[in-house]
């Protein structure tokens, strides 16, 4: 298995998580000029899941799910496992135990470009899992993968250390360089979108706000 130590990844200081932590997933896409943004079949599995936390990456063989244990005691508190499956979407890679012992290590949640199963055994724990869909065919244990090394999930290539923010509207990836800057240009789109409405509680049209014609 190739992988880095979890301790090693450039974490954000906590207080620049918390206040990303505020703002919709949308918002800070928008904010960064429209990047990073995870593919929309990424969904939460229950309403109203939120995530919010920098990245511990996983990558597992296909039908493999070995290198998520591994991943869930290499997590430091806060962090959020990301992992991709070699393509193979429709096994159920993640369910009941593994969230009881990621709750355990108190770590943050899961973004999964798969499945997984135990739902409403997951929704229970209040645990946050992003993924594809759900499926109950099961995973083996026999190869290993890798741990906190880039990987691609659809266009966007996260970094252990990224800051992965979720939501109802979908997932955002926030390098770990840009998380200051990306919060300051969040706070002032909000800020503009604030001053929009008095517009427009004032009488004003979203097309003459937006000078279109």
């Amino acid at each position: 298995m190739s992988d880095a130590k979890a301790s090693s990844i450039a974490r954000p200081d906590r207080a620049l998580v918390d206040r990303a932590a505020a703002f919709p997933s949308a918002t800070l896409h928008e904010a960064m000029g429209r990047k990073g943004a995870l593919p929309y079949e990424i969904k939460p599995i229950a309403p109203k899941m939120k995530v919010c936390g920098p990245a511990v990456t996983v990558s597992c063989p296909a039908m493999q799910n070995l290198a998520i244990h591994r991943a869930i005691y290499m997590a430091e508190p806060g962090d959020v496992l990301v992992v991709t499956v070699g393509g193979a979407y429709g096994g159920g890679y993640w369910g009941e135990i593994m969230t009881y012992a990621a709750r355990q290590r108190k770590i943050a949640g899961l973004v999964i470009d798969g499945c997984v199963r135990d739902k409403a055994l997951i929704e229970s724990m209040g645990f946050p899992v992003f993924a594809r869909g759900l499926s109950i065919r099961g995973t083996l244990k026999d190869e290993e993968g890798c741990i906190n090394l880039p990987v691609a999930i659809g266009d966007v290539v996260i970094a252990p250390g990224d800051l992965m923010v979720g939501d109802e509207d979908g997932l955002v990836v926030v390098p770990h360089l840009e998380i200051r800057s990306a919060i300051e240009a969040a706070e002032k789109r909000e800020q503009k979108e604030e001053q929009f409405m008095k517009e427009l509680d004032a009488g004003k049209s979203t097309l003459e706000i937006l000078g279109l014609k």
